[in-house]
């Protein structure tokens, strides 16, 4: 099971720069589900954060004003939580929704992300799947920082896109997906992403034999590819920074 966030505070305070593994991991648990055990911990999430002092200031005021809010509106916060990351593919935390959809290539390449965490010696809960971005964020808590960095880059062009999903409703967690985007050596910018279809489409059944098609799918004998890759979208990026 990957390392969880403890609410205790480091004892001693990481020089500017030489670390962002607590920033990491207080992410991590911010963009869980905000039950009242995690709202209870808001405020040492977020002197973590202050005390590593990795992300710029504006950016550690943001999340500090997104921790304010999931503390005030309590167990509304839940079902917001629900409606921005359970509802559509924009902006789900769930990084090869964004890429493998539902095609059979994404199961390959979950259990390529398992043998990645366990060959560092993590190992996840039967409950936790490996490609959500909260276990992606504690596995890479555990990392060097330069490989930690190097492992969420490779996972930029996904966050790019939920940040901008995010940024264009005025959701709050944009900033914790642009402190992301940060740690990974990447400038949060809203890029063109695929928009949500209408609920009533996404539950449509398909037409006959659609699901035998194998449009996407690799011949026999083919080998399935695992590593995350970019999606081009539709349009160009609007390069518009956060």
């Amino acid at each position: 099971m990957p390392a969880q966030y403890s609410p205790q505070r480091p004892s001693l305070r990481p020089s500017q720069g030489s670390s962002q593994r607590y920033s990491l991991r207080a992410l991590a648990a911010l963009l869980r589900y905000p039950d009242a055990q995690l709202r209870a911990h808001l405020p040492e999430l977020i002197a973590a954060i202050d005390d590593e002092a990795v992300l710029p200031a504006a950016r550690r005021a943001e999340l500090r004003a997104l921790a304010a809010e999931i503390g005030r509106l309590a167990m509304e916060a839940e079902a917001r939580y629900v409606e921005t990351f359970d509802r559509g593919r924009s902006t789900s935390l769930h990084l090869f929704e964004h890429v493998h959809g539902d095609s059979r290539d994404r199961g390959p390449a979950m259990l390529d992300l398992v043998q990645t965490y366990a060959q560092a010696g993590l190992y996840l809960a039967p409950e936790e799947l490996p490609d959500h971005l909260c276990v992606v964020l504690e596995f890479a808590s555990t990392q060097p920082p330069k490989l930690a960095r190097a492992f969420l880059a490779e996972m930029a062009h996904i966050l790019q896109a939920i940040f901008s999903a995010l940024r264009a409703r005025g959701n709050p967690y944009a900033s914790a997906i642009a402190a992301v985007l940060e740690l990974a050596g990447e400038k949060a910018q809203a890029v063109a992403f695929d928009p949500d279809e209408p609920m009533d489409d996404s539950w449509a059944e398909p037409e006959a034999f659609a699901g035998c098609s194998t449009h996407g799918q690799s011949r026999p004998g083919e080998a399935q590819p695992i590593h995350i890759v970019r999606k081009t979208p539709s349009q160009g990026s609007q390069g518009v920074s956060a």
